[in-house]
């Protein structure tokens, strides 16, 4: 029989098979599509109007706060300028009103990208999103999903479009628990939505996006993010030939005025919930939408003991010494925060001095720079990477540098164009990498980071837990071994925390269980991980106890526990910071200076009458006063320390640093310097006073004035755009 198949193709089924399957498939299908249709009804507005509170309680399962009081005014779609609904489409659906109710190519992609591990994506027309806003709510089920996919295209079958994206505007949240375009108008600009201009308008449409990373007054750390969505609101206003590119290039960003503070959410409480709430989205565990619907309660990681401790530590020893007379003393802020190293949990978080008067909140804000306080980072890559000097000397805490004023750094004996100065413009010839982190030494540290290599330097502070994506932790080159990057004080407190941990790495938590009726919210897995070794963490933390033992951290001394920690001051005395830890609790302090009108950042000279706040004053004795306080009761424990080899006990330094030593009438004064003398701008003459236990012959690095060639590319004198160079010139 000629029709009969043989060999491999009998194994195959038929054309006709094939074909009854892909038919009976397609039928079960379509059959599918019609009964959905055909049973699910378009429901009455869902609950989201009457939203629950929110109940946050501190690790002891006492209460924190409470949020979740609805702000929501509707308003007709005549009341919103033609320019701001034009805004909202272009950040959320530019084909709305051609487009059908549903877009399964784009639901097809956020599937996928789900999937693959790109993120949540949401894939939703404005008829989509209003459907799950106003008629159903924000669980991810597939149940959900799909009747938002019948619910939409029955609603767009029965329903205008001008009605749908009216209700959409009136049921989306905006952040600062606003709700439709009125209260989000009222909440950010102090209008009705119908004064609303284009860039307001669109200001308004990037906030939808994440509401709670957008708006720019809680989080100026990301101001690149917000501008970057502003941007692109705009432009595609012009794409879709809304906007005149003439009218586009004349906008300039409209920023938002200070947030109004609820009741429920002064002094410290609105700083916590606030964090936690950026935790539970930033982790996925949680998005704005779904914790906005309320009914959740969230147990957090924070100890009430351990935060009245810190709130009183910050009055005694900052806030109760400034004086409204004094003009300087209006622009004080203080950020604080504390992890367990060995279980990465925050057990506490000083914001500010109230939430209601102070909305930015200065544990997560990250626009600061950091200073002194990166410096540690860059000896742990140096014994991480088991990196040399430019002699090809192993770096150590015995290592000689050069720590000459401004001297020029080299690399393979050209000169880098990165001349940093010491604070005062003090010269200190040969002296021990020991010596010059008690001393805060930007000469030394910026040849080291040279040595080691900038990007292995990048690289260490992301293992230690500095976010990728930090401001100025890219792009400083040679400058990042002198903290010109602007990690928040909460990322700083996780990066000591793995140096107290011995080099391993927990990632922090601010919540222990989240749950919403009977129901337990899973928490994401927090690995360990090896940051860097136990050898380079803990040697590291030697020269770190040095600083406190004798150099400019000696405040810290007052806490009667061992510590390592290491001071810092930001460009033009902006911030002061002082990080350090104990075995049992890594905490990083910072004092800012800003504006309390223009939110510019400002210098603290003069502050509490002091000629300038250097690290070692108020940041230290805060940190000191803290750590007595939330260690009381417990044993007192020393450091276990695996040292790298080559590496003896870092000595404590004879003369601490004017830099970031305590000021006068606030702690210990400084030390005199070498031979009793004040300290000098000149090199000094002699070798340190207190000499290592193996001198190398020479310092590792030439004294004499480099070769004068051109900077490298790598290391530009001047960042782009800039007049001065960015490193700071405090040493501390």
């Amino acid at each position: 029989m000629s029709g009969q198949r043989t060999g491999w193709r009998r194994a195959l089924p038929s054309w006709r098979t094939m074909l009854g399957t892909a038919l009976l498939f397609l039928l079960i299908v379509i059959g599918g599509l019609i009964g959905g249709y055909l049973l699910v009804e378009i429901p009455p507005a869902n609950s989201a109007a009457k939203a629950q509170s929110n109940v946050y309680l501190y690790s002891d399962g006492s209460e924190l706060a409470r949020d979740g009081e609805v702000n929501r005014q509707n308003v007709h779609l005549g009341q919103v300028p033609q320019h701001v609904q034009q805004a909202v489409l272009a950040a959320e659906d530019r084909d709305f009103y051609s487009e059908s109710a549903i877009d399964p190519a784009a639901m097809l992609r956020a599937a996928w990208n789900t999937v693959t591990g790109k993120g949540k994506q949401s894939g939703s027309t404005i008829t989509q999103q209003y459907v799950k806003n106003y008629y159903l709510g924000q669980e991810q089920t597939l149940t959900r999903k799909a009747k938002e996919f019948f619910i939409a295209i029955k609603l767009d079958r029965e329903v205008s479009k001008d009605n749908i994206l009216e209700g959409y505007l009136n049921s989306s949240y905006y952040g600062r628990n606003a709700y439709g375009i009125q209260a989000a108008a009222q909440a950010y600009y102090g209008r009705d939505s119908q004064r609303l201009t284009t860039a307001q308008g669109a200001y308004l449409a990037a906030l939808l996006n994440a509401p709670s990373a957008y708006d720019i007054t809680a989080h100026p750390g990301n101001r690149q993010r917000v501008l970057a969505r502003w941007n692109y609101v705009l432009d595609g206003m012009v794409e879709q030939k809304w906007l005149s590119p003439g009218e586009r290039a004349a906008m300039r960003f409209p920023v938002p005025r200070p947030a109004k503070t609820s009741a429920g959410l002064t002094g410290q409480r609105g700083y916590l919930v606030e964090a936690v709430k950026d935790y539970l989205t930033d982790h996925h565990i949680l998005d704005d939408n779904t914790l906005r619907s309320g009914g959740y309660r969230i147990t957090t990681t924070l100890s009430r003991r351990r935060q009245n401790a810190f709130v009183a530590a910050v009055d005694t020893r900052l806030m109760d010494r400034l004086d409204d007379s004094r003009e300087v003393d209006r622009y004080v802020r203080a950020g604080g925060a504390s992890i367990d190293p060995k279980s990465g949990r925050v057990v506490a978080l000083y914001g500010g001095i109230d939430y209601a008067k102070q909305y930015v909140n200065g544990a997560t804000r990250s626009d600061y720079q950091v200073g002194s306080t990166f410096k540690p980072i860059v000896f742990a890559s140096a014994v991480q990477h088991r990196s040399t000097t430019q002699d090809g000397e192993r770096i150590t805490p015995q290592t000689l540098y050069d720590g000459t004023n401004k001297r020029m750094a080299v690399s393979h004996g050209r000169s880098t164009g990165f001349a940093p100065a010491n604070e005062d413009d003090r010269s200190y010839g040969p002296i021990t990498v020991t010596e010059a982190t008690d001393k805060s030494v930007n000469a030394v540290y910026a040849q080291m980071g040279i040595d080691v290599g900038p990007d292995k330097v990048k690289d260490t502070a992301v293992d230690l837990g500095i976010p990728a994506g930090t401001p100025g932790l890219a792009s400083s080159q040679g400058a990042i071994s002198l903290g010109t990057a602007t990690p928040s004080v909460l990322d700083m407190a996780q990066v000591y925390a793995t140096l107290a941990h011995h080099g391993s790495l927990r990632p922090y938590t601010l919540v222990d269980k989240v749950t919403r009726s009977d129901e337990e919210i899973e928490l994401p897995e927090r690995e360990r991980t090896t940051a860097v070794s136990r050898e380079a963490a803990d040697t590291t933390t030697s020269i770190l106890r040095s600083v406190v033992d004798g150099g400019t951290g000696t405040a810290a001394q007052q806490a009667g526990r061992p510590a390592a920690g290491k001071t810092g001051t930001a460009e033009e005395d902006k911030a002061a910071w002082f990080a350090g830890y104990t075995p049992e609790l890594a905490t990083v302090v910072a004092v800012l200076g800003q504006h309390p009108e223009s939110a510019a950042q400002q210098p603290l000279y003069g502050a509490a009458g002091l000629p300038r706040v250097n690290g070692g004053d108020f940041p230290a004795q805060i940190w000191a006063d803290y750590t007595a306080a939330a260690l009381r009761g417990h044993p007192v424990r020393d450091f276990d320390l695996h040292l790298a080899e080559g590496a003896e006990s870092a000595s404590p330094s004879a003369e601490p640093s004017d830099s970031d030593s305590p000021s006068p009438g606030t702690s210990d004064p400084p030390a005199p310097g070498p031979s009793g003398t004040p300290p000098v701008t000149a090199p000094p003459t002699n070798a340190p006073t207190t000499p290592p236990a193996t001198v190398p012959p020479s310092p590792t690095v030439p004294t004499e004035t480099p070769p004068t060639t051109e900077p490298t590319e790598d290391f530009p004198t001047v960042e782009p755009g800039d007049e001065e160079p960015d490193w700071p010139r405090r040493g501390g």
